[in-house]
């Protein structure tokens, strides 16, 4: 099996914990919690700033020393409301009691205290369409660069429509070279509608040493050390992600792959 490709760890409780030592990189962590009503959660973020995202159901969150009561709205990740998120800068902790079944992702990078704990969504957050044609796809911006509210940390969701693609043109952004491109490491944590279904994900740089080509299935985690990574939904079957970047500057900046940049240049 693919390094990149990691399956989760059961059906409940803490199913992923990717660590930056544990992807062999240095900025990006992504925990996902599965929790039936009642259950609980919790942690200390240490050096880490953190993303809290309400991906699917409801619960009580306590962090950063303050109650911000009941959180989350849609109860499926399908429903494509903007999801409940709250901001933690680092040296946090956080814990959270579900009221329904939820599903809860806490995204990190090193953080430098620059922001104080908030409130980032569902206020602030509105779908939008990206692409055209089979390259259509439907972006929630969660913290993107737009979006000044946090050190290190950039987060967004994608909803990948059955039969097109996403991350296309292929693209990448493994260099720190700004303004040309940015050093981001990358997760995508994949959904499936129907949840039986499976989509496509190809990870690989222009000279052929990385290029692997993977199944995703619901829950699956796939990281991205480097290279492009464009996404497809087969037909039936459509596609959701939680991205996480991070590197040395909050900005994206990327280039596309040579061979396929007149895709983007025909559309633009």
């Amino acid at each position: 099996m693919s390094k990149l490709l990691v399956k989760p760890k059961g059906i409940s409780g803490l199913v992923h914990d990717c660590t930056p030592q544990s992807a062999g990189w240095g900025y990006v962590g992504f925990q996902l919690y599965r929790l039936g009503a009642g259950e609980t959660a919790a942690g200390h973020l240490g050096e880490m700033e953190a993303i809290v995202v309400y991906v699917e159901g409801k619960g009580r969150l306590e962090a950063a020393g303050r109650d911000w009561g009941l959180l989350g709205e849609r109860m499926d990740v399908f429903e494509k409301l903007p999801p409940h998120c709250v901001y933690l800068p680092a040296g946090s902790d956080w814990a959270v009691e579900a009221t329904t079944a939820l599903t809860l992702a806490i995204c990190t990078a090193p953080g430098k205290g620059g922001y104080p704990a908030a409130q980032i969504g569902p206020a602030g957050i509105e779908l939008t369409p990206r692409g055209k044609g089979t390259n259509t796809r439907y972006v929630n911006n969660i913290a993107m660069e737009a979006r000044d509210v946090a050190d290190s940390l950039l987060v967004t969701e994608v909803f990948t429509p059955a039969g097109n693609w996403s991350s296309y043109p292929s693209h990448r952004h493994d260099e720190d070279d700004f303004p040309n491109m940015t050093y981001l490491e990358e997760t995508y944590y994949h959904r499936l509608n129907p949840p039986q279904g499976f989509g496509i994900q190809r990870v690989y740089t222009e000279d052929g040493t990385l290029d692997e080509t993977m199944a995703v299935k619901n829950h699956d985690l796939v990281l991205v050390p480097k290279g492009h990574h464009p996404c497809g939904a087969p037909y039936g079957y459509e596609m959701y992600y939680l991205n996480v970047m991070a590197g040395p500057l909050r900005k994206w900046r990327f280039k596309n792959d040579p061979d396929h940049d007149w895709i983007a240049q025909r559309d633009a």
